[in-house]
């Protein structure tokens, strides 16, 4: 609850167990991340093998930033556990440190950002020049890159203007359409298979 510290607290621990599940599947979102980067690698080291090593490398900065955020959120977990060493907060300051662990969440999955809109420009100029996956998904993909990487120099810098973050929704786009082509479409085996000949 935005600019409510004490029901923000209260409502965290009426759900507790919701709040930890979200802790828990954030973790396994990006050990699955770091599996999928390596297919991607596999799948794109014919187009370009230094492009493809550079997206992983970008990738792969991003999870412990992302992993290492988590533990804000398990703070305010900690907080509000009623452990004895605590007793010297008052209901008021454990609330307040509870909203400032969010804060740092929010501000730490913004860091995160910047290696998650980085690494989608090689991943979308390999799929580009690819010639298995449409170039339409390349060219969002590099433009997904610019929609996250405005999100942070916009909070940081001018954390009052609040237009600019719509930007992401530039990376979302991009990201759900190389998804569902993935899922749906695949890729052409053919040229993949012309492509990993070719290449040294």
């Amino acid at each position: 609850m935005p600019g409510d510290a004490a029901t923000t607290a209260n409502n965290i621990m009426a759900s507790e167990m919701l709040f930890r599940l979200g802790i828990v599947s954030g973790l396994l979102m990006y050990v699955v991340f770091v599996f999928g980067v390596s297919v991607l690698y596999k799948l794109l080291e014919p187009v370009n093998k230094d492009h493809a090593a550079l997206m992983v490398i970008l990738a792969l900065v991003g999870v412990p930033i992302a992993m290492l955020n988590q533990i804000n959120q398990s703070a305010a977990l900690l907080l509000l556990s009623g452990a004895d060493y605590l007793k010297v907060f008052g209901a008021d300051q454990i609330h307040a440190q509870v909203m400032f662990f969010l804060d740092l969440h929010k501000h730490g999955g913004l860091v995160g950002a910047i290696f998650w809109g980085l690494w989608l420009f090689p991943l979308g100029f390999l799929v580009f020049k690819s010639g298995f996956f449409p170039k339409l998904l390349g060219v969002l993909l590099m433009i997904g890159c610019l929609g996250w990487l405005i999100v942070p120099l916009q909070r940081f810098l001018f954390p009052s203007y609040e237009t600019m973050a719509y930007s992401r929704f530039a990376a979302h786009i991009a990201e759900l359409s190389w998804t569902f082509w993935l899922l749906i479409m695949g890729v052409n085996v053919e040229q993949w298979k012309k492509r990993a000949v070719e290449s040294p």
